[in-house]
């Protein structure tokens, strides 16, 4: 009996209506399983060898191949072995999945509107009035070794005019303005006109404002002269295009008509520097282009400017060394220029000195004081420079108008000047300020 449990028995057929597939036929009723990685379909075909699909006939058939799904459809995962299912149930919802839905038909985008020119970032404006003078140059090291000199409440003796003395050279004063300031403070002092440190302070800051109040002459625009054409001359790097930019805000805020000529034509970039401040103002610019002829640039833009009835004419040109006597020259061409057309013009030689270039402002205006005949002084980058003592060298030198000061970066820090305003944000308010 044990011997006939041993024996092999042969597998039975199966129940009728059942039969077992072969590879070949298994493949053709799921002809995307082959598209799997090799290691899944060998898995696959091994497991699937021994699977039975039910059939509902009695003599059944290989289900048809599904029918074929495009070439971008995803191809669905095989399914578990031992529980297939029929191709025709799962080949509609793999072709609903890998076709995407139809893109929303799309509008004519419109044409992109080019921005305004915006002004740089930069830091805010300094306050207005004397409060904002205070803010930009009480931070300066002119005013620091003044400050210094008074943080406590020092003897009045020579020492202390000596420091005072050596204070006003180190900032730029210069010898001639410094000279004058120490002897008469000590005229003073011999006097007895002073009882005390602080009444000091207070005559030092009458000094130095009685020497900068007769060239703190604002720039005042002639309406009757259509334009009033102001010449811009300067050395290399003191900002006179950036200048022209600020005076052109303040003068269309002032309710002026404008035009700006784009003299600078030896820069690079100068002129395209200057058509940006004119965007950003609205404010038309005549441009040659450059290497263009300078006074060619001026003629035309005081042509073009008495032809549409404009207030004001800037006219920018290309910085150069007060050494160097053929560009020197040509200044005197381009004022002669404009000559020819109105012969009042320029209406103002506007020179822009760098205040941290100290004594060398001196030199500089001394030049072109020969070759233009400067009307009038703008002296730029005095916040934090050691050397805004040079304000009081060129008014004791010149006696020229100085018509604006800049204090900081923004447009609103082009200030008119003011000698008070100046003078008392580099002195301390009182003893031990």
């Amino acid at each position: 009996m044990a011997s006939w449990f041993r024996r092999d028995k042969q597998e039975p057929e199966g129940p009728p209506g059942r039969r077992r597939l072969s590879i070949e036929e298994l493949a053709a009723a799921f002809p995307d399983s082959h598209q799997a990685a090799a290691p899944e379909a060998d898995a696959a075909q091994a497991d699937s060898a021994q699977a039975e699909v039910p059939t509902p006939q009695p003599e059944p058939q290989a289900p048809p191949a599904p029918a074929a799904t495009p070439p971008d459809a995803a191809s669905p995962a095989p399914p578990p072995a031992g529980t297939p299912e029929a191709p025709e149930a799962r080949a509609p919802a793999a072709h609903a999945q890998s076709v995407p839905p139809a893109p929303a038909p799309s509008r004519p985008e419109p044409p992109p509107v080019a921005p305004t020119p915006a002004e740089p970032s930069q830091p805010p404006a300094a306050a207005p009035g004397k409060k904002g003078w205070r803010e930009r140059l009480g931070v300066s090291g002119f005013a620091r070794n003044l400050g210094g000199l008074f943080s406590g409440n020092p003897r009045l003796d020579d020492d202390l005019l000596d420091e005072i003395e050596t204070a006003l050279l180190v900032a730029d004063v210069g010898v001639s303005a410094t000279t004058g300031l120490v002897e008469t403070m000590r005229k003073r002092m011999k006097a007895r006109e002073f009882a005390d440190a602080n009444a000091l302070l207070k005559g030092l800051r009458d000094e130095m404002v009685a020497l900068l109040r007769p060239v703190a002459q604002p720039l005042v625009i002639d309406t009757a002269a259509r334009p009033f054409v102001i010449l811009t001359v300067g050395v290399n790097g003191v900002g006179k295009t950036t200048t022209i930019g600020k005076l052109a805000r303040r003068y269309k805020e002032e309710g002026h008509g404008l035009m700006l000529a784009a003299g600078d034509t030896f820069r690079a970039a100068a002129v395209a520097q200057l058509q940006a401040w004119g965007e950003r103002n609205g404010v038309p610019v005549v441009a040659q282009g450059q290497n263009a002829d300078a006074a060619s640039v001026a003629f035309d833009a005081l042509q073009s400017a008495k032809s549409r009835g404009t207030g004001v004419l800037i006219a920018d040109t290309a910085g150069r060394l007060h050494t160097q006597q053929g560009l020197m020259a040509e200044l005197g061409k381009i004022r002669r220029v404009l000559g020819k057309v109105d012969p009042a013009a320029p209406h103002e030689v506007l020179m822009v000195v760098d205040g941290t270039t100290g004594q060398n402002a001196v030199s500089q205006v001394r030049q072109f004081k020969a070759a233009v005949d400067v009307t009038g002084l703008v002296v730029t980058k005095l916040d934090g420079t050691a050397k805004g003592g040079v304000v009081f060298a060129l008014a004791r030198e010149f006696g020229i108008p100085i018509r604006y000061a800049g204090i900081g970066e923004r447009s609103e820090d082009l200030r008119v000047f003011d000698a008070e305003a100046f003078v008392d944000a580099l002195l301390p308010e009182a003893l031990g300020g």
